[in-house]
């Protein structure tokens, strides 16, 4: 049972990995960050997460999310290059590419991640 379970979030994993990066290639071509790395882990109460190094880090469930969800997500992480916190200007940064980013971060905090 291990095995199947292994193997079933590895598949996860890698759908994870294959939606991440192909939605930063097409959005980051926007803001033209430079990204060091891309994990793909199974955080308990993360959804993503970015390190002064320039790496992004994306919980699996990712794939779970509705599209507009996701794209915020990694919006939202690939937008700490430019500002490593939740200043006035992160949030502009933010704006440029998800203008009703309020509505769907507030939609995003009701989806916990356990439940999915």
């Amino acid at each position: 049972m291990k095995i199947a379970r292994r193997r079933f979030t590895t598949q996860k994993r890698e759908m994870a990995r294959t939606l991440v990066e192909n939605r930063l290639s097409y959005i980051n071509k926007f803001y033209n960050f430079k990204i060091n790395r891309i994990a793909i882990k199974n955080t308990v109460t993360r959804w993503g997460s970015c390190s002064s190094k320039g790496n992004l880090n994306f919980n699996y469930k990712i794939i779970y999310l509705k599209p507009e969800l996701a794209d915020y997500l990694i919006v939202h992480e690939l937008c700490h290059l430019g500002e490593l916190n939740h200043s006035k200007r992160f949030w502009a940064l933010v704006s440029k590419t998800i203008p009703d980013y309020q509505k769907i971060n507030k939609e995003l905090r009701r989806v916990h991640i356990k439940l999915i």
